[in-house]
Order: structure tokens, then sequence, then C-alpha cells
């Protein structure tokens, strides 16, 4: 990168979940027999700190006590122990400026897990793969062969073998529910020489040394445990993998204790219940026993795990109101940041824009939920309610009217012909004081309503216009109106029978970038950069992925984009990492492939900002705003803790 060229400047943006979720990891008694477990029997403790988001644990000792597990807590996912009777979690020796680290095991004086810091050859190829540092030189070599990619690695009992899903050397298959992996076994001490023993499946787990236990969605659409039994010699298959847990049911991220014990643990969701929960599965008598809805029946629990003995069976949930530890969600949250020059800030809400002063922040909350637009002060400190009435999306800060906020009012993701419109919010800056929470408001909506679908409309650094898209010829195009008088004065600036959506102007006024699918206008998946003049002349495509007429290039799907406060660079979110690990284990994410890059305006100097198992999005790029930009005090919180979603797509209507 040329010297003083370098982005620079405040991202602030969204991630789907992630600031609700407040997990915390906790482990039960597993219970011998069906008849012994008991709320009282199971003896529910807490092992980690209540600090951020901790989740994805393993036991770290035989006894049961120690978990190294991934908590959120330093603004990217990395790795921790947290030991009996100790104030904070110990920090775990991974890799020094990875975004994303998962799935820990200690075993034997090593560490092993998943990270994402090293960039494949090629865009649309997950960067996960498995990696092991010896906590005693603290060394760290990859285990993933290069070319390969490797998640939710499983280590055996005796640390000799390893089994993970995997890609292997093939591309990412843009499946963001079920996983297209296979599951693949090796040696530890020899990981290039690999044995594929399910085609089809992920979430490896060792039952002693020579059944892996693994879940996929079944041929009658329930998602299920499979086993597959093989030679600890060859590693080859013994024999045919075998359906284990029965229709009727979904169960995933299954967890195997030693070779003696005759059940697994599960996650499971079933017919007429709306949370997951973790249920033992015995495999000689093929019935299930109830574990967590004993304890939290209103909670779900993720991803189980066994001690080495199985005599406790460990997993993380939401950790509950009035329990010890951050009870609530701030604002705005510090992220981790791989680009020295640019400062990231996490929103809790989605679609910030910064006032012209940069002091301030506008911001949408749920779409479904009130309130639809809030001021947040820039350091995190206080936030004001601008418009109460939900079903309101997108935010555009006036350059001109400190005073004046722009939005969308109606239902995102509909139809062009779908009632939204534009709308102009007026305020007195005056009112954003600490002893008020709501501001006096005046709306006018600049667009008809029976106009169609007007929406994500963005103001000109001048202040007089706003370009947005409108649906109201029976496609999604572009047009500008007056920033004061609305439709008084419009005119079209793109026309075609595809998409052009989620514009943004330059910051000297002379271009318009957005998203459009107008190179393949039949497939709504694909969507890409483009930039022209106010006017619509100058039409050109950035080409992000791959050069013109290349197969990379139409395989994005880039959104979100904006400019940098200089003018040289592109913001937006983009596929072009696929995913970093399967996402039947996390609560819901839409899209989470996506994160957030940058670019120069011609394509090139593309760098990857964020990495981890969520949707990123909504971003926004501001001037560069120092240390003492976010308050000291108390942050402006909310006490929606705990609640998120389930996967949407998981149904039990199979």
């Amino acid at each position: 990168m040329e010297p003083g060229r370098e982005p620079t400047g405040t991202i602030v943006f969204a991630s789907v979940g992630v600031t609700s979720f407040g997990f915390d990891v906790f482990s039960v008694a597993a219970p011998q027999t069906p008849e012994s477990a008991s709320a009282a029997g199971l003896a529910e403790l807490r092992h980690t700190d209540g600090v951020s988001v901790n989740f994805n644990a393993q036991f770290a000792d035989d006894g049961g006590e120690e978990v190294a597990f991934v908590s959120e807590r330093t603004g990217s996912a990395g790795l921790f122990l947290c030991r009996p009777g100790s104030e904070r979690a110990v920090p775990l020796p991974a890799v020094e400026g990875s975004l994303f680290h998962d799935r820990p095991t200690v075993r034997g004086g090593r560490l092993y897990f998943v990270s994402a810091h090293e960039k494949p050859a090629a865009w649309f190829r997950s960067w996960a793969a498995v990696y092991a540092t010896d906590l005693a030189s603290k060394g760290t070599v990859r285990v993933t062969p290069q070319g390969v990619a490797d998640m939710s690695p499983a280590l055996s009992a005796s640390g000799q073998l390893l089994a993970v899903a995997s890609y292997g050397e093939r591309p990412w298959a843009f499946d963001f529910h079920e996983l297209e992996t296979e599951v693949a076994v090796f040696r530890a001490a020899d990981p290039a020489r690999r044995v594929v023993v399910a085609a089809r499946g992920g979430w490896p787990t060792w039952h002693g040394e020579g059944t892996v236990f693994f879940h996929r969605i079944a041929d009658d659409g329930w998602w299920s445990v499979f086993r597959v039994d093989i030679s600890p010699e060859t590693r080859e298959p013994r024999g045919a993998e075998t359906r284990v847990t029965p229709p009727g049911v979904h169960c995933f991220t299954p967890a195997a204790a030693g070779s003696g014990c005759r059940w697994i643990a599960v996650a499971t969701r079933r017919k007429g219940r709306g949370h997951r929960h973790i249920e033992l599965f015995d495999l000689e008598t093929e019935q299930f026993t109830s574990v967590t809805s004993l304890l939290n029946p209103e909670l779900h629990h993720y991803n189980p795990f066994f001690s080495p003995s199985g005599e406790r069976l460990g997993y993380h949930r939401f950790r509950g109101a009035g329990a010890p530890g951050d009870s609530l969600i701030p604002y705005l949250q510090p992220v981790r940041s791989p680009v020295s020059s640019i400062r990231m800030l996490r929103v809790h809400g989605s679609f910030p824009s910064f006032s012209p002063d940069a002091k301030y922040l506008a911001l949408n909350g749920d779409f479904f939920k009130s309130p639809g637009v809030t001021i947040l002060r820039a350091d995190g400190s206080k936030r004001w309610v601008l418009a109460k009435q939900p079903n309101l999306f997108y935010t555009s800060w006036s350059p001109s009217e400190s005073g004046v906020v722009f939005t969308s009012a109606g239902p995102i993701f509909e139809t062009p012909k779908a009632t939204v419109r534009v709308a102009r919010i007026e305020f007195d800056t005056s009112d954003l004081t600490d002893d008020r929470g709501d501001v006096d408001v005046a709306v006018k909506e600049l667009t008809r309503p029976e106009a169609g679908n007007d929406a994500f409309p963005a103001v000109s650094p001048c202040g007089r216009w706003v370009v947005f898209r409108s649906g109201r010829s029976g496609h999604k195009n572009l047009y500008i109106v007056d920033a004061a008088r609305g439709e008084e004065t419009i005119r079209r600036v793109t026309e075609g029978e595809w998409i052009d959506t989620m514009p943004s102007w330059s910051p000297d006024g002379k271009l318009i970038a957005f998203s459009s699918n107008r190179h393949e206008p039949a497939n709504a998946a694909v969507f890409s950069i483009y930039l022209m003049r106010p006017d619509g002349t100058g039409l050109r495509r950035v080409h992000v992925a791959g050069p013109p007429g290349s197969a990379e290039a139409d395989k994005e799907r880039i959104n979100h984009v904006c400019f940098s406060p200089d003018g040289e660079w592109l913001l937006f979110t983009a596929n072009l990492g696929g995913v970093m690990a399967e996402p039947i284990s996390v609560p819901n994410q839409f899209q989470p492939y996506g994160d957030l890059y940058v670019c120069r305006l011609d394509g090139s100097g593309v760098l990857r900002l964020t990495s981890n198992a969520y949707e990123n999005g909504t971003p926004m790029w501001g001037p560069a705003l120092g240390v003492e930009s976010l308050s000291l005090g108390a942050p402006a919180a909310d006490d929606s803790l705990g609640e998120f979603d389930e996967p949407l797509w998981l149904s039990c209507d199979v």
C-alpha cells in the first residue's frame, strides 16, 4: 500500500444478534440414568465470568473444572481459560492479530483451535483453518494443509487423531444453512494424509479412538446424528455410516464422551417447543433424556461438550436476567480493527450515520420494534429517541442541516410496489441535552405513498438532493428528489429491469455509488458496486473479486457501499470470504458470510475488516475520532440482553 494512502477514519457498523447474546459457559453433572435426571441433581455450575460473550467451550482438565472457550471481550473472538476460584479469564496463546478464533481444545500440552487470519489464494474460499499452539513454547503451527479449509475440529481422547468438517480444496459453494462439508480424519502429526470418512457432514466428535459421530440433514429433512466406525491405524471406515437419532426431532452439534459411555449429548429442537435444549441420547436404548429443559426451559442452550470422564456435561446459554456479570448492552462497542488507521465501532442497532460535526450518530433499532430512529452521542454515553414508530430503516444525516435526518418508513425487504416512503425528520439539536430522553420532531414524507417502495435515501454533500431507490416503475431503480420539497422536483437517474439499490454520495458530490444486479438481472443473489455521476452518466462497474468477464466477478454479493471521508476508498459488505463456522451452531444469522471490506475506487487494494461467524453490515464511514471520544463513564445501554432468535430457517414442519 502506498505510504500516505492508507484508509483512515471511523467505521460504525452492526452485527446480527451478537450484542444480545450474553452467553456464559455452564456445566451439569451428567445424569447416569434417565431416572436420575432432576434439576437438583444436575447442580448447574457457571464456569465463565460474565464478561462479554463466552461460548464454544471444552474442558481443559480431567476433572471438568477448567474450561477453554471463545470470548468477544477484546473486541474480536479470542481464546481464554477460566479456572475455579479465579476472578477473571486468562488469555490463551493463539494467533496474535487474528480476528477470529473458534473451537479451542487443550490436550497433551497443546491447544488446537480454528483461526481465519490467512487469506486463501482466491476469493470465495473460507479462511477457516485449524492451528495448534505448544503451550510451553507458545509456538503456533498450521495443521490444516495450505489450500484447504477446515472447521469444527474434534480431538480424540489420546490426542493423536483429529476429525474436521472440511471443504477440502473446494471453493465455498455459497451454502450457509447446512454446509456442504465432508468429515475428514487424520493424525495430528500427519495432517496432510487425511481420509474422508463421510462425504457430507459437520461437527464431528470422537467416541473413543474408533468411532466418529457427526450431524447433517437426513433425506427426510430432519437434522440428525450419524456415526461411522473407523480403523485407528488406517483411518479408513470399517463400514457404511449409520443414522443414530430418529426422525421427528432435530438433533445437531453432537458431543460424545469416552468409549465406555453409552450416550451422546445433542442439541435438539422439537415440535411444539420454541427453545433449543441439550439432551442425552442413549446409544443402546435409543431413548432421550432431558437435561437443560429441567433447569431453564425458556432459554436456548448451545453446543454441548463432555469432560474426559463423561461425568460433567457443558454448554453455553444466556447467563440470565439478574445473573452476575454484564447485564446491559452498550449502544456502542469498540471492535478490533486489522488496519491501524481505521477505528471500528459496533452499534446496537442498524444503519448508523454521522452528524455533520461527527458528535452524534443517527441509527435505527429493530425493524419491527420501537423506537425506529434514535440519536446517540458519538462517545456512546447518551441516547435520545427521535422517532418511536417501528418499521423505519436506513438513516442519512443532512450535511447542511444539523437537525435533519432522512429515513425510510415502511416494511423492509419488500416488493417494488410495497408502500415504503422516504421521510425527512426535523428536530432541534439544542434539545439533545442530558436531562431529556425524547426529542420533539416534525416528519415530512418526501415521496408519495402510491409511488411504491421508496427506500435508502442518501442526502448529497450540499444537502440539497436526496438519491433513493424506488420501485415505482415495477423495478427498483434510482431517483433524485429535492431534500426539502420532495417530489415537487424528481428525476430518474437509472432505468432497467434489474435492481439498483443502497446509493451513497461521494464527499465531493461528483459520484454516486450503489449496488446492482444489472450485469445478471435474473439473479437476485448477486450484486456488485457501480459508480456514476449524479446525472446518470459515466456509469462503470467496480470489479472487486476478479477482472471483467471472470467467473469470480459474477459471484459477488456486495451491498451497503459508501465512500471514505476522503473519497478515495469504498466500504461495503460482501460474501468474498465465505463462512467461518457452522451456522447451525449459532443463533440466527441471515447472511453469515457477510463481512466488511474496503477497496479503492478502481476495485484494487481490497482489505478485509471483519472475520467472524456473524452477519456484519449497514456500515458508515466517518472521520477519525480520538480515543477520548469514548466516554469514561457508564455507557448508554439497552436492557434487552438475551433477546435473540434461533435460525429462522430451522423449522419442525418437515
